[in-house]
C-alpha cells in the first residue's frame, strides 16, 4: 500500500466530523507545501505495539541528536486523537514561538512548543492555522 493509500484509509477510518476535518487539514497542508514528501506513521513500534496515535506527515527535515546521530522526519504532522486533532510543527528552534504568536489568535486551541490541539476546525481560525503551517515549512528552509 502506498503512503497516499495509507493516508486515505486512515482519514476514511475516522468518524464524522473528524473525517471531514482531517480531509480539509490534509488539503491545507498540501496547499502550503505542494509536492512535499508525505509520511504515514501507524503509531506502532518495531514489535507492532501501539505506542502513539497514527499520524500523517508533510515535508522533510533532518533531526540532529545530542550524540551526533541524525534522522529524517516530517516538518508538519496531523493526527486524530480522542478529544480532537493535533497539528505538529516540528523542528522549531524557538519553543515559545507557536504559543506566543498563535496562542491567542488561533481560536479555541491548546498551543504548545510544537503542537496545536483543538476539538474541531470550526473552533479555530483556519487562516491562522495555515500561517502556522507555512511558518513550519519555511523555518526548515531558512536553516538549509
Amino acid at each position: 500500500m502506498t503512503v497516499e493509500e495509507q493516508i486515505k484509509e486512515y482519514i476514511a477510518g475516522q468518524s464524522e466530523p473528524k473525517q471531514s476535518d482531517l480531509k480539509a487539514l490534509h488539503q491545507l497542508a498540501l496547499q502550503a507545501s505542494p509536492g512535499c514528501k508525505l509520511w504515514f506513521l501507524d503509531g506502532k513500534d518495531g514489535e507492532g505495539k501501539v505506542v502513539a496515535n497514527p499520524n500523517i506527515g508533510y515535508g522533510s527535515y533532518i533531526i540532529k541528536y545530542a550524540d551526533g546521530t541524525t534522522r529524517e522526519f516530517y516538518q508538519v504532522g496531523l493526527s486524530a486523537n480522542k478529544t480532537g486533532i493535533s497539528v505538529y510543527i516540528m523542528g522549531l528552534d524557538d519553543k515559545t514561538y507557536l504559543a506566543e504568536t498563535f496562542g491567542k489568535s488561533i481560536g479555541k486551541a491548546s498551543v504548545t512548543g510544537y503542537c496545536i490541539r483543538f476539538k474541531s476546525i470550526k473552533d479555530i481560525d483556519l487562516d491562522m492555522l495555515q500561517v502556522a503551517v507555512r511558518y513550519g515549512f519555511g523555518a526548515q528552509k531558512e536553516k538549509e
